[in-house]
């Protein structure tokens, strides 16, 4: 499969991975920005993203003098959060489970390409499916009777949802190995929770990967989330 090879031979760059993780955010970064974020040159961050570009994992917008990068689809950003799921590779025997190494605040909510991730994000995942919001349908999840009047009610953009490639499909979340929810209406319902202050980013460092990702539940958000989804933090 010289295809899977190809696009493997891509990821497995230092570089380059630290380029792609930067952008599982779903942010749109300068050439500048991920130079510095994986610690490398102009030159050699001109290169790597050619060749990013040119595979279909990121996608290139020219607005000005300058030229954005970001995650070329959902399915890139599933396949990398997926990737980063897996356990090491080792030659000896299986031994338990690490303890999480990045802290339990980055652990709790993230964003995942533009969907919640971490246990918050697994939390939603398992309230819309076990109250009957979204039901299995061919290549993910569908709305039901009850889900669309509670997205209406909470305001959810349903036809931005529907515009999506996917409407709504899993994720295997990297920390918690069990799915968050993804596609255009994960996408959506994060989109509200940000908008409503519910939750928040966290401005870190510019080349912190994973801390670019963190999410913090304000208050009202933890009233929300309990009154609105049944989640309690």
């Amino acid at each position: 499969m010289p295809n899977l090879a190809s696009i493997a031979a891509l990821i497995g760059d230092p570089s380059r991975a630290a380029m792609l993780q930067a952008l599982l955010p779903g942010e749109a970064l300068t050439a500048g920005e991920l130079a510095r974020i994986a610690g490398i040159g102009a030159a050699a961050a001109s290169a790597q993203l050619k060749a990013l570009a040119e595979a279909g994992l990121i996608a290139v917008h020219a607005q000005g003098r300058h030229r954005y990068h970001r995650l070329a689809g959902d399915e890139i950003a599933a396949a990398l959060e997926t990737l980063i799921a897996l356990p090491q590779a080792s030659p000896r025997k299986a031994s338990p489970r690490k303890a999480w190494p990045h802290g339990e605040a980055f652990r709790q909510g993230r964003l995942c390409w533009h969907h919640l991730a971490g246990r918050l994000g697994v939390a939603l995942h398992e309230r819309l499916t076990r109250d009957g919001w979204i039901e299995a349908a061919p290549g993910g999840w569908a709305l039901t009777g009850h889900g669309l009047a509670r997205c209406n009610a909470l305001g959810v953009d349903l036809a931005a949802a529907r515009r999506a490639p996917r409407f709504a499909c899993d994720c295997m979340d990297w920390s918690e190995r069990r799915p968050h929810l993804a596609g255009g209406l994960g996408r959506e319902v994060t989109g509200l929770l940000l908008r409503r202050r519910w939750l928040t980013r966290i401005e870190p460092s510019s080349t912190d990967t994973l801390q670019r990702r963190r999410l913090t539940c304000t208050p009202e958000g933890a009233r929300a989330l309990r009154a609105e989804f049944g989640i309690s933090l």
